[in-house]
């Protein structure tokens, strides 16, 4: 997630180059965010990244080579991908909302939609290779991300099986990584009864799995974040899906991305109490601070991964303390910045409802991304394209060298 700047209206008008009435008619329309300032009623301020990607998007009506600059950042579509659709405020996975997919498919079969386009559940398999046992040792007092960016190219090296770059052999080393990242996330669980169930504490009932397994299935995929460009680019390289997976962890523990859950963890953390949601996020807001959990810019009207969350953890555990204090800061957002929470701020939630240890949100996300990633891995082994863009160069000149 990216630092949120904004702008007032004159400024932004002037930025687009339009009228105040202008402006406030592509608010309408959902392509510029706006919020009410802080301590006013009237006043209102524009994100900056939503007036910035407009401004683009009209220069590159006039200059196609812009749109080209711009596709790095929540620009122009770069890559064919046949995953993952973001329309109309929904996400859909090859044609089928994710949402609906969630309350309604198992993560195997989801991973079988993903992977095969088709809800044959996948059948994960969590074998360790034997040089694991005394490294899992060395290794059990680290957070679980920490643990698969260990031990997974130790399995790497003894994977034979993953120099297949076929459709099929990747969907198998996919199979096997999965299986493995669950057993080191859960202590070594039985996958019998399904992923979701292996990340469940054996104490807690079937809603809890089913709760994981829809935090899983909204986390699988989200197009071409950076995470999933890093895997497509190490794919495009020839590289083993564990290699493509690797890159993915990488990034995806970065604060702007999936570590971004810490920064939410933290923001409940100060508030502490649904009473006190008002005046901590006033504060923060009145600091020029942003508030994490919120607001995103595919989705301006609300992100649809983190309202079903939110809304499945009150079905399953409605007198959960975990959310009221939710609740409270949703409401306080709503009220002050008429933001709306994102899928961060429901993984986080649903994890403090079911008392997950420390560090399980990023883990939660990190495995359920890796469906996703091993799909784009073997989109872009069929694709056998190496993804090499150009540089702009912006450096000094060569005949600058010569007087």
């Amino acid at each position: 997630m990216n630092e949120q700047r904004y702008l007032t209206a004159r400024e932004a008008a002037r930025e687009l180059g339009v009228t105040a009435a202008t402006l406030y008619s592509y608010v309408s329309r959902g392509l510029i965010h706006s919020e009410t300032t802080a301590g006013t009623k009237r006043d209102r301020r524009y994100l900056a990244e939503d007036v910035e990607r407009l401004k683009r998007r009209k220069e590159a009506r006039h200059d196609p080579s812009t749109a080209a600059r711009g596709a790095l950042h929540w620009g122009t579509p770069l890559l064919e991908s046949a995953i993952t659709l973001i329309a109309d405020g929904k996400v859909f996975y090859r044609g089928y909302d994710a949402v609906d997919l969630a309350s309604g498919r198992s993560v195997e079969e989801v991973a079988g939609l993903i992977w095969r386009g088709d809800f044959e559940p996948v059948r994960f398999d969590g074998a360790f290779p034997r040089r694991w046992s005394g490294m899992r040792k060395s290794v059990e007092g680290l957070a679980p991300i920490n643990q698969f960016q260990l031990l997974l190219p130790v399995a790497a090296a003894d994977d034979r099986a993953a120099y297949d770059l076929r459709a099929k052999g990747v969907r198998a080393t996919g199979a096997r990584m999965l299986g493995m990242m669950v057993k080191i996330a859960s202590g070594n669980a039985g996958l019998s009864d399904g992923i979701a169930a292996g990340l469940s504490p054996r104490s807690r009932s079937g809603a809890h799995a089913r709760l994981i397994g829809a935090a899983l299935i909204l986390a699988a995929d989200h197009e071409l974040n950076i995470s999933t460009f890093s895997v497509r680019c190490v794919a495009s390289a020839g590289s083993t899906p564990y290699a493509a997976v690797a890159a993915g962890l990488a990034a995806l523990g970065g604060t702007k991305h999936g570590g971004y859950t810490e920064r939410v963890e933290g923001l409940l953390r100060e508030i502490g109490k649904p009473e006190r949601s008002a005046d901590v996020i006033a504060s923060r807001l009145r600091r020029g601070e942003t508030i994490p959990g919120f607001h995103h810019p595919l989705y301006p009207n609300g992100d649809p991964r983190g309202r079903a969350l939110l809304d499945m953890t009150v079905a399953a555990f409605p007198k959960s303390a975990a959310l009221r204090l939710a609740a409270g800061v949703c409401a306080a957002m709503h009220e002050l910045t008429g933001d709306h929470p994102t899928i961060d701020m429901g993984l986080v939630t649903l994890a403090n409802a079911l008392g997950l240890p420390d560090g399980s949100v990023l883990t939660l996300f990190a495995i359920g991304r890796t469906i996703g990633w091993i799909g784009h891995a073997i989109e872009q082994y069929e694709m056998d394209r190496l993804i090499r863009p150009r540089a702009l160069y912006t450096g000094r000149q060569p005949e600058e060298n010569y007087g």
